[in-house]
């Protein structure tokens, strides 16, 4: 509005006719429409052919209530072709299969947090910056969480060398020549 591109009343018109979008876990028919385009859409930015998503993926991502919205969806699906060798998207379901499960009557909100915080660094390849932003933080922030729960590099290199070894076998299988380590840790 200080710049003059919005009429100031504009969102006073707008709400007259408020449109509402209810969230995914509402509408779990839907699910399949997205997952597609989505997947479509990473398929294409690097480069690959996945046309199928097995029936199990797919009923996995209907049954899973999708907290974070379409946002969550898209960001799994990302993952999920980043992880796919060949036409069929293979998509770490257990991920959201063990997260479906409610934390034990043991475990503390630190334990949960420290968890959560995990999946979303390996769902970045490790990259904090990235996580920083998924979790809606500041990465010194999150760099300030990850020493308060304990979290280090070790705790998510396991995830990240197997990633790497599916990155190597995907450009050994198509043939690639020229191998470049990718830059899991955004230092380049």
């Amino acid at each position: 509005m200080r710049d003059k591109l919005f009429r100031s009343d504009l969102y006073y018109r707008l709400k007259v006719f408020p449109i509402t979008t209810p969230p995914l876990r509402e509408r779990p028919d839907d699910i399949p429409i997205p997952a597609r385009h989505f997947t479509r859409k990473y398929a294409d930015q690097m480069g690959r052919h996945i046309d199928k998503i097995p029936a199990e993926t797919m009923r996995a991502l209907v049954d899973w209530r999708w907290p974070g919205n379409v946002r969550e969806l898209e960001n799994f699906i990302e993952l999920a072709v980043i992880l796919s060798v060949g036409p069929i998207l293979r998509a770490p379901i257990s991920e959201i299969r063990d997260a479906d499960r409610a934390p034990e009557g043991s475990s503390t909100l630190e334990q949960v947090e420290r968890e959560h915080i995990l999946r979303v660094i390996r769902s970045t390849n490790g990259v904090v910056t990235n996580a920083a932003t998924r979790l809606g933080l500041h990465r010194t922030t999150l760099n300030a969480v990850m020493r308060k729960l304990g979290i280090s590099r070790k705790d998510f290199q396991a995830f990240l060398a197997s990633s790497l070894l599916l990155i190597a076998r995907d450009y050994y299988l198509r043939g690639l020549q020229e191998w470049r380590e990718p830059d899991l840790f955004g230092l380049r």
